[in-house]
């Protein structure tokens, strides 16, 4: 039987992880890149698509009002920026695609397009940009704002923001850089431009003053749940993150929205691939699910709870955990999220604590078994769904990462399911084979 052909991409952060499976967390040994220069050696090997870092902008204590459960947990930090991680991380390897995430929050267009068509050069044009809205208000503090936008203000600052990154990114034409000693014309300066940016949050004169990179402007990701984001990243994103909510007739309907509007902002649908965000547990023949201790199942509830605070900007312990979610919270963060939240306590009676604790998730899916069982999961879901690809979850799971690239992708490559080499060079390149 032959299968839809899907990309894999794998979720992380430039911060403590679990990995190489010993139980224990790192100590600082993660934070001199060593480790994730590794993880992309692994990944390639393995010919994923790509690889994605989270990012966030402070210490969360939205929980209680306390940095106790974050730092504990190390949920949120310690974290570093990821930006300067990716050169080291393509140094040693030639074709994954490397995304960090900024915030069209916080970072300057002007600089945020400089640096991001820095790496693309370093990198040799396998940048990615993941473009967020930042929603905790302690990130507005630390960068000297009293408040956050809207959610709706958020994202006609970022539309904004979008076009104007991407007018300083083909300031620069093709050809621009001659290099004639002949001549002795370095650069030809009728390809140069000023771009006299005005709109209604930025300003800029531009060029910019780097060289054009390899694909001109990184890969742009980007993840919509509410209708602005789904209109957000149909209009501007190439890589869509979507969540399994509402198990596999949710994902199709997703990826067929997003889909319908990329066409309707005059894209072709099939340079937007839609990923979802996916946690997979692989287990040994005839091995089961190994069971949580009580102080695993605390720390995950922990962990997911200040989690939850932090990107919703709501104080979780100031409502009974154990008690339907209540209708009445309001969210300064991800509406969308809350939301669905609010469904789950009004139609099911779910609790905070339900909500919170470690389990199957909001999807209702539980992909675990051995390598060739988990695989048989991912193409029958990929199967009905139609495309584009998972964004495997690496955060917490890394112990499994010989597993993923020894036993999972093998059985996919053998199905036929996912790529057995590269043919693309560049991030762009690798995304549209298929």
């Amino acid at each position: 039987m032959a299968h839809v052909k899907f990309h894999l991409g794998y979720f992380t952060k430039f911060g403590a992880t679990a990995w190489p499976g010993d139980g224990k967390e790192f100590g600082s040994e993660w934070a001199d890149g060593t480790y994730h220069i590794e993880l992309a050696k692994m990944l390639e090997r393995a010919k994923f698509d790509f690889v994605l870092f989270e990012d966030t902008l402070i210490v969360g204590d939205r929980y209680g009002g306390s940095m106790e459960l974050d730092l504990k947990n190390a949920t949120l930090a310690p974290k570093n920026d990821p930006i300067p991680l990716l050169p080291l991380m393509a140094h040693g390897t030639s074709h994954i695609g490397l995304i960090a995430t900024a915030s069209t929050t916080f970072y300057p267009p002007y600089l945020l397009a400089r640096l991001f068509s820095t790496v693309d050069s370093l990198t040799r044009g396998r940048a990615g940009w993941n473009m967020v809205t930042s929603s905790e208000q302690n990130a507005a503090a630390n960068f000297g704002l009293e408040k956050l936008l809207s959610p709706a203000e958020r994202y006609d600052v970022a539309e904004e923001y979008v076009e104007l990154t991407n007018q300083l990114w083909d300031s620069w034409e093709e050809g621009a850089l001659v290099a004639n000693t002949e001549t002795g014309v370095y650069v030809d300066h009728t390809k140069v431009h000023k771009i006299d940016f005005v709109g209604e949050h930025f300003r800029s004169r531009g060029p910019l003053n780097s060289l054009r990179s390899p694909q001109g402007r990184p890969v742009m990701c980007q993840a919509g749940a509410s209708e602005r984001g789904r209109d957000f990243s149909a209009k501007n994103a190439e890589v869509v993150l979507g969540l399994m909510t509402g198990g596999v007739a949710g994902m199709k309907a997703y990826r067929e929205d997003i889909r319908r509007r990329a066409e309707g902002f005059g894209r072709n649908p099939d340079d937007v691939k839609v990923m979802f965000l996916t946690p997979v547990t692989i287990l040994p023949e005839g091995g089961k699910k190994p069971e949580m201790t009580e102080a695993q199942k605390q720390a995950a509830f922990e962990h997911n709870i200040v989690m939850a605070s932090s990107s919703l900007d709501v104080d979780f312990s100031l409502y009974d955990l154990d008690s339907p979610v209540p209708q009445d919270i309001t969210a300064g963060g991800h509406t969308s999220a809350l939301e669905h939240m609010k469904k789950a306590g009004r139609e099911h009676g779910t609790t905070l604590r339900q909500m919170f604790s470690a389990g199957k998730g909001s999807s209702g899916m539980d992909i675990s078994g051995t390598a060739e069982e988990v695989a048989d999961k991912l193409m029958e879901m990929m199967d009905e769904i139609g495309g584009d690809g998972f964004l495997l979850e690496g955060v917490g799971f890394n112990h499994q990462l010989p597993d993923l690239v020894d036993g999972l992708v093998p059985a996919l490559q053998r199905a036929g399911a996912v790529r057995t080499d590269y043919e693309g060079t560049t991030f762009r390149e690798v995304l549209r084979e298929f």
